[in-house]
């Protein structure tokens, strides 16, 4: 093995905003708000799911799961940039930033991929309602919920190793606040155009497909809500979807801004606020949007709430 390869490393130097230390105390108490919100925030979705039978429905498990996977990527990066944020230790050891960087990469296309899936959920909902149970059969909805998992699990896998085995010839610098693919491509010491090259013909691959079942699902909903004559069943079915969609806009846009654009665009600034974005701020609206915009999730808490103060 080569000792000047990044795998001989004690570990990395995450930069952060280091540069910055008036930024890191305000981000700190920013950051800790947002987390915990977060966590009650998915933590509430996954616990109406479970108790309230009206919401043990194929839209809700797939909920369900978006909330554990917003959780789990949350978790994977937030507490260690609040210690970072805090203190003057900013290092990460070479097999945690692996771990760091294979996680990330396993939930955020886990995420792509579950998203597709709700799309073609709604798809039936909507188009075909006299067959949802049958077509969304719950072995079914286990079935490509555990698909959306283990697809992102392969993913991640081809890719992390990808990405540690680009020579990094004692660079151990990285200017970002966790083990993320541009800055780690950024450490290298050799022209990266062909690992780049492959990492965008992977992510492309696994963005396309839930992108075209998105458009597909979308498409065939549209043309039927244009049908449907009553405003109250346009409103109920828009409701719905539009949840969804907000959530698929804000995930797309981020991960496309991040991941698919060439490296020496990737502004250092603009990426590191980008990534707070999608791993903290992302996480922690999307409760909020199918809270808000759901009237079975709002009286699934008014009975909860109701059941407790009895």
């Amino acid at each position: 093995m080569d000792p000047k390869n990044g795998s001989s490393f004690a570990g990395f130097i995450l930069l952060g905003f280091s540069d910055r230390p008036q930024l890191e105390r305000v981000l700190f108490v920013v950051l800790l708000i947002f987390y915990l919100l977060t966590l009650l925030g998915n933590t509430t979705i996954i616990a109406l799911s479970c108790l309230d039978p009206h919401l043990q429905t194929p839209m809700y498990f797939f909920l369900s799961n978006l909330s554990f996977l917003d959780l789990c990527y949350t978790t994977s990066t937030v507490p260690q940039l609040l210690v970072h944020l805090r203190g003057t230790d900013k290092s990460i050891s070479f097999a945690g930033c692996v771990a760091q960087l294979f996680i990330s990469l396993w939930l955020g296309c886990t995420e792509c991929i579950l998203l597709g899936v709700m799309a073609f959920d709604r798809y039936a909902a909507v188009c075909r309602p006299l067959h949802y149970t049958v077509i969304m059969h719950p072995r079914l909805c286990a079935l490509m919920a555990s698909a959306s998992w283990f697809t992102g699990f392969a993913n991640s896998s081809l890719e992390t190793v990808l990405i540690f085995l680009v020579p990094l010839c004692g660079k151990n610098k990285i200017e970002h606040f966790f083990c993320e693919v541009p800055p780690l491509l950024k450490l290298a010491c050799v022209d990266t155009t062909v690992y780049e090259s492959e990492i965008l013909f992977f992510s492309m691959i696994f963005l396309f497909i839930p992108v075209a079942l998105i458009t597909f699902s979308y498409g065939r909903i549209v043309r039927a809500v244009l049908r449907i004559k009553s405003a109250a069943g346009q409103r109920k079915v828009f409701g719905t979807c539009g949840s969804h969609l907000t959530v698929v806009s804000l995930f797309y846009g981020t991960a496309i801004y991040a991941y698919l654009q060439p490296s020496n665009n990737h502004s250092r600034d603009q990426g590191k606020f980008i990534s707070l974005f999608y791993t903290i701020v992302t996480p922690m609206v999307n409760p909020v949007i199918y809270t808000l915009r759901n009237k079975d999730v709002m009286g699934a808490m008014e009975k909860v709430f109701h059941r407790g103060s009895i």
